[in-house]
């Protein structure tokens, strides 16, 4: 039987990339890469040749039993996002779960998340916290934060840079404009960035400067 890797990519800066993850990669007999034209580029760059196959939120409910049977035959496949650690708000979960329940052994190598060095770069209490990855777009969204809104733990949150103010203005109505904030961008690119204040604080920081590029927000949690 062969082994499902999952194997973090960097989010930005190419020599976030582990040893040991390109050598897998070159090894594996198959990648699942969420967008193989942008996972193209990270391989030509470490010289890895080994063949790819498209796997991603719009697809992979109808591939994993198949992938399954692969690796039960023997493959080695490794799964990879665009960036960061696959299954963290990225495709992988139902891959991982099917393996898991078919008996098929999975490696997840440590590496590249983008949420960590922005908790641990906000200067917010990170001995206790919680994930919540994008919130709902619409439907249980006001249920969803007014619940968060009691959360005494600092709380992570992806958004893009268009949504942004929007969320900001959300957490001033239901976590009050002085709750601590800290809005990471752009984390190990060229033009990374933390921004730190009070949710009224940051917003007008973003008001008068538009975001760009992948961002990560980390709230205080209520006193």
């Amino acid at each position: 039987m062969g082994k499902l890797y999952l194997v973090p990519t960097p989010i930005g800066n190419l020599e976030d990339i582990t040893f040991r993850a390109v050598r897998i990669l070159k090894e594996v007999d198959l990648i699942l890469a969420e967008d193989t034209r942008n996972s193209g580029k990270l391989l030509k760059h470490f010289e890895i040749k080994t063949h790819m196959q498209s796997h991603h939120m719009h697809n992979e409910h109808k591939t994993v039993e198949g992938i399954v049977q692969r690796i039960k035959n023997g493959d080695t496949i490794a799964l990879i996002s665009d960036a960061g650690t696959p299954a963290i708000s990225d495709p992988g979960f139902l891959l991982t779960r099917a393996c898991v329940e078919a008996g098929v052994e999975v490696d997840c190598l440590p590496g590249a998340t983008a949420f960590v060095p922005a908790l641990v770069n906000s200067g917010f209490p990170n001995d206790k916290f919680i994930f919540e990855g994008f919130l709902p777009v619409k439907k249980g969204r006001q249920t969803r934060l007014k619940f968060l809104a009691e959360e005494s733990r600092t709380m992570i949150f992806y958004e893009s840079p268009h949504k942004l103010l929007k969320t900001l203005q959300h957490f001033v109505e239901y976590f009050g404009p002085e709750r601590p904030v800290s809005v990471s961008r752009e984390i190990t690119k060229l033009h990374e960035e933390t921004i730190r204040g009070t949710a009224s604080e940051v917003i007008q920081h973003y008001t008068q400067k538009p975001p760009k590029g992948e961002i990560v927000i980390v709230v205080g949690g209520k006193p």
